[in-house]
């Protein structure tokens, strides 16, 4: 009797443990309280029009205008500009992109980069709403030409304001 109470106790000890051990592997408390956990934003998004825009015979200048300061620029690595995006995001999977930029001399001479975003789908890959309606911004050409032509109008001539008065001459002839 008293070796089952034993085991009986072993294994009501060791089930406790275990849930105790999954409480810790969650990031809420018996499912209630949460603790709050901040976005971690990381370096530079680059984005596929950006990336567009870099060929080989740019310098140094014009790639951090376009692209911004590198996150990394080794000095044991002069010739190579690494710009690296992470973000890491509660309940979401974590987000990280790489362009490498090789330098010959002081301009351009290849880029790496994996498959890069559009503005708009970088956007949207951040935004929490993932139901908000972005309006449309631009008219299509067809839209351009069936808009009534702008009305012109004319405007009178302006009167001149305040006092008219008559200086005599300043020589006397």
């Amino acid at each position: 009797m008293q070796r089952r109470l034993i085991l009986l106790g072993t294994l009501a000890a060791g089930t406790l443990l275990a849930g105790c051990e999954s409480l810790q592997r969650t990031d809420s408390f018996m499912g209630l309280i949460t603790p709050y956990r901040i976005d971690i934003v990381q370096g530079n998004a680059v984005t596929r029009e950006q990336a567009a825009l870099l060929r080989p015979g740019l310098t140094r200048l014009q790639v951090r205008d376009i692209l911004g300061t590198p996150l990394i620029a080794d000095p044991f690595h002069a010739e190579r500009w690494d710009y690296i995006f992470t973000m890491r995001r509660p309940n979401t999977a974590a987000q990280r992109r790489s362009v490498v930029v090789l330098f010959e001399g002081d301009v351009v001479k290849s880029v790496e980069a994996a498959e890069l975003p559009s503005e708009h789908e970088f956007v949207a890959s951040i935004s929490r709403y993932k139901d908000l309606k972005v309006p449309k911004l631009e008219l299509s050409e067809d839209e351009r030409k069936a808009l009534p032509p702008p009305v012109r109008r004319e405007a009178p001539p302006a009167e001149p304001m305040g006092p008219v008065r008559e200086y005599p001459p300043l020589e006397k002839s």
